[in-house]
């Protein structure tokens, strides 16, 4: 066989592709085909593969069955709802800020981007820390202003969860005004000085000419933090494991109980499949609507 320059070109591509090929092969497509097999089967992985005896369908009738896995949907619902929007609204707003002239903007920015960064463990221990009833900060400062009886946060079945998606909002404003920053930075200064030229105030700008080039920008925001939200784990596992009385309970943090700690895994990959179908339902609802409005995409 006679070698071409192309062919040893192609040859020389595919090897560079090789190990990611290889990696996503045996990391990713062979756990989620396995885990899509676990679904039919009941699982005693403490006897290995010797331990796997094929159930059917029981496990999906077991699913419907159990009322934990609405709970934590509407959980992961409320969250995502509130979070996502309020996230967006905030890191727009810092954006737009950070955009025109302020003192010290790369501090200010690296400040707010930084809670993104950091591991998600240490900012939940930090925040339930600061959450505790009697002797937390954020209580200690509601009383100093008058506020005789504060909210019990992480110990309230009414609060529990507010309390998360506060935190979560923290952490997730830097990732939007990053992005939103971005998007700003593409807008022509053109626009804004047309527009007071004509005496539109801030607000009718950011309205009218911010928000809607912004749109692209939005929709990869949206998207990214919606399917985020629906991942939601470590801060629910750390502040609260899902209580009290299952108020903060998430779909991740019930996969993870019940193939980790009950050791049902079969019946964890097949709750693995209905988040997944949730986000990948939600996902393409968000696609749909946005090419309404947007032809960008």
């Amino acid at each position: 066989m006679k070698w071409t320059e192309k062919s040893k070109e192609n040859l020389a591509g595919y090897l560079f592709i090789l190990p990611n090929v290889l990696g996503f092969a045996f990391f990713i497509l062979l756990p989620l085909l396995f885990s899509l097999f676990l679904v039919f089967t009941e699982w005693d992985y403490l006897k290995g593969i010797g331990g796997i005896t094929f159930t059917g369908f029981a496990n999906i009738e077991r699913a419907l069955q159990d009322e934990m896995i609405y709970k934590s949907l509407k959980n992961n619902l409320i969250f995502s709802v509130v979070s996502v929007p309020a996230a967006m609204l905030i890191g727009l707003l810092f954006a737009s800020a950070l955009n025109k002239f302020v003192y010290m903007k790369s501090l200010i920015r690296t400040l707010i981007f930084l809670p993104y960064m950091s591991s998600l463990v240490a900012i939940a221990v930090v925040w339930r820390v600061m959450y505790n009833s009697s002797e937390g900060p954020i209580n200690a400062f509601l009383r100093s202003i008058g506020i005789d009886s504060p909210p019990g946060w992480l110990a309230s079945p009414d609060w529990a969860l507010a309390a998360i998606i506060i935190m979560t909002v923290w952490t997730y404003i830097g990732y939007a005004m990053v992005l939103y920053l971005a998007g700003l930075q593409g807008i022509s200064k053109d626009l804004y000085e047309a527009a007071d030229i004509d005496g539109a105030s801030g607000r009718q700008r950011l309205l009218s000419i911010t928000v809607p080039l912004l749109k692209p920008t939005s929709f990869l925001i949206m998207v990214t933090l919606v399917i985020a939200s629906f991942q939601v784990f470590a801060q629910v596992q750390v502040m609260t494991n899902g209580g009290p009385m299952h108020s903060t309970s998430v779909l991740a943090l019930y996969i993870y109980t019940q193939a980790f700690e009950f050791r049902d895994m079969s019946y964890g990959a097949t709750i693995s499949w209905v988040l997944f179908l949730v986000i990948f339902a939600v996902t393409m609802i968000q696609w749909r609507t946005q090419k309404k409005w947007q032809n960008q995409f």
